[in-house]
């Protein structure tokens, strides 16, 4: 079997990093260039992996190439997908998949139309705990689900993630989208109407840190999400990602990074939490591959992508208006 030629267009998303340590560990893919208009963001990687660099994304896509990982800033997205759908590549693209409704429609029928595959980078769904829920609740160990309260409250990243002409918005459409796809994914049911908060609370900066998410979903289960970049610098790591889902004969219980060792540093001056964990962004990437050298779906669409950013974009439309929003 022929290898895949995979490239990486930008590394503005630090998941980018993580990213290409998978794609090296996989021997049936090359990894064929790095596209990054920004080369000092790069440049270690290329010294130590002679890695083929383009400054300009348009060079990368012109070469020969199967498929291109994106973690761009989120306005970006679609313009880059689009891009890499009309060369024909496959596409993993970083979420949140788009910054609007008409632009992720837009993606998804671009790589439709040019047959090419669009999956979006949810890599919570590849954590051991939320993989153990899964078949817990397809096996009806709680039978059926009537309620799911989940959190994703991380750190404030800074840079781009603040200045919403790039990311979208803040914490509420960074933190909505992973556990908002879980929740999706756990139910087979879609969101009919969203009730949301968000504020700044926790940090100096104009963009929302914090919120309080309310879902209704088209099956009756009702759901509420705190997403938030809560965690100050001291925590032991970037945040968490925990739900707890109600079901007609029992609870069941999430955290997602509980598989960890405490760690009381000198040297680092703070608590910290050593992950001792299955690799997500290993086996995110891994099914990507795997999908494509298969020839079969990738496993997370980009219509998944669109339904847990839409959810973001309601709760910001809520909020403005203080009323429930229909999607």
């Amino acid at each position: 079997m022929n290898k895949l030629r995979i490239g990486l267009i930008s590394f503005a998303h630090s998941h980018a990093f993580s990213y290409l340590n998978a794609l090296l560990s996989i021997p049936e893919v090359e990894v064929a260039g790095i596209a990054d208009e920004e080369k000092n963001r790069v440049q270690k990687v290329l010294d130590q992996h002679a890695i083929p660099y383009f400054a300009d994304y348009r060079d990368l896509l012109k070469s020969d190439l199967d498929a291109v990982v994106i973690c761009s800033e989120n306005s970006r997205h679609a313009e880059l997908t689009l891009a890499a759908a009309e060369a024909g590549k496959h596409i993993l693209c970083e979420k949140p998949l788009g910054i609007t409704v008409s632009e992720m429609e837009a993606m998804i029928e671009g790589c439709r139309r040019s047959g090419v595959q669009l999956m979006t980078a949810f890599p919570c769904r590849y954590i051991p705990a939320v993989v153990q829920a899964k078949e817990a609740i397809d096996r009806g160990e709680i039978g059926e689900i009537i309620a799911i309260k989940g959190t994703n409250r991380g750190s404030m990243p800074g840079g781009w993630f603040i200045d919403k002409k790039l990311s979208g918005g803040g914490a509420v459409f960074d933190h909505t989208v992973h556990v908002m796809d879980l929740m999706h994914w756990f139910l087979g049911a879609e969101v009919t109407e969203v009730f949301a908060y968000a504020d700044t609370r926790f940090n100096d900066i104009e963009i929302d840190d914090a919120g309080m998410v309310h879902a209704k979903f088209d099956n009756g289960v009702f759901a509420v999400l705190d997403p938030s970049w809560s965690r100050k610098p001291v925590f032991p790591t970037w945040g968490d990602v925990t739900m707890e889902i109600t079901g007609t004969k029992g609870v069941l219980s999430i955290d997602s990074f509980a598989q960890k060792n405490d760690v009381y540093s000198v040297q680092a001056g703070k608590a910290q939490w050593s992950y001792w964990g299955d690799n997500m962004d290993e086996y995110l990437v891994r099914g990507f591959v795997d999908a494509l050298q298969k020839g079969e779906p990738v496993p997370i669409s980009g219509e998944d992508g669109m339904k847990a950013a839409a959810v973001g974009l309601a709760a910001y439309e809520s909020a403005r208006r203080g009323e429930p929003v229909k999607l």
